[in-house]
């Protein structure tokens, strides 16, 4: 369990990408994972990566694991309220029991950091909930590529969280794929997730598989050019080879969206 949890968390959920400061270079800060990443900017919230770690005062040391996996779950803390963007509730409620589980079993064992961080604050109201709260998500058969590389990308990465577009602030799932989300981009400016159907004709369909790999893995696109750090690449780079075939069989299986 706690094997899996850390290639988990150290994969494709890439938990650190937003909970661990980043030093100067964009790269994790060790001794800091998981203890609250920087600040996140959008036009309707300014939002501060919590602490995670097993700190009793600043982290969720005192939480039960019960309500660890009702956070990651169902996005509700211990003391009722709720867990706003830009985590991917949405997404997570669909992780299955075991992942989730694990997930947990390797947070218990991360160093506890001690780091107070502020609340975060929206300009819009949050919803009363994600939905009806979820107690039970079976495991996604592996032999199905296509159907786990999608649970990847879906319920234990947040891929479509990003490269799916929104309408009135949650994911148009007859469009999956298809981007358009403006996000800051690290060292100022913006980025827009690009469209990774067969829709975008500069797009991944255009790209070998090996290719795709390399700009999961690495941020490097098949014409040299760097995507930007937004992408969890010193997490994706860990995601081994048959969950890598899986994501790109999901990938190749989007249907094309505008």
């Amino acid at each position: 369990m706690l094997d899996r949890g850390r290639y988990l968390v150290g994969g494709i959920a890439a938990c650190g990408n937003c909970h661990t400061p980043k030093g100067p270079d964009g790269k994790p800060i060790a001794d800091r994972e998981l203890s609250g990443g920087a600040p996140m900017d959008s036009p309707v919230f300014h939002a501060i990566p919590a602490n995670i770690t097993p700190d009793p005062e600043t982290g969720v040391g005192k939480w039960t694991d019960a309500e660890i996996v009702d956070a990651i779950r169902n996005g509700r803390r211990p003391d009722g309220t709720l867990i706003g963007p830009p985590m991917a509730i949405a997404f997570y409620r669909d992780m299955s029991d075991e992942d989730v589980k694990a997930i947990v079993t390797y947070l218990r064992q991360v160093r506890p950091v001690v780091n107070k961080t502020d609340a975060s604050t929206y300009k819009i109201p949050l919803p009363p909930s994600y939905g009806p709260p979820v107690t039970h998500a079976p495991d996604v058969v592996r032999d199905d590529p296509v159907a786990y590389g999608r649970y990847l990308a879906t319920g234990l990465g947040h891929c479509m969280d990003c490269h799916t577009p929104r309408v009135k602030g949650r994911a148009d799932m007859a469009r999956i794929g298809a981007g358009g989300n403006d996000y800051s981009a690290p060292g100022g400016g913006t980025v827009t997730s690009p469209n990774l159907t067969p829709a975008n004709p500069d797009g991944i369909a255009q790209w070998s598989d090996a290719q795709l790999k390399t700009a999961i893995r690495e941020g490097l696109r098949p014409d040299g050019s760097r995507l930007v750090r937004l992408m969890a690449f010193d997490w994706y780079e860990n995601v081994d080879d048959a969950d890598m075939n899986a994501l790109v069989a999901f990938l190749r299986s989007l249907k094309p969206a505008k």
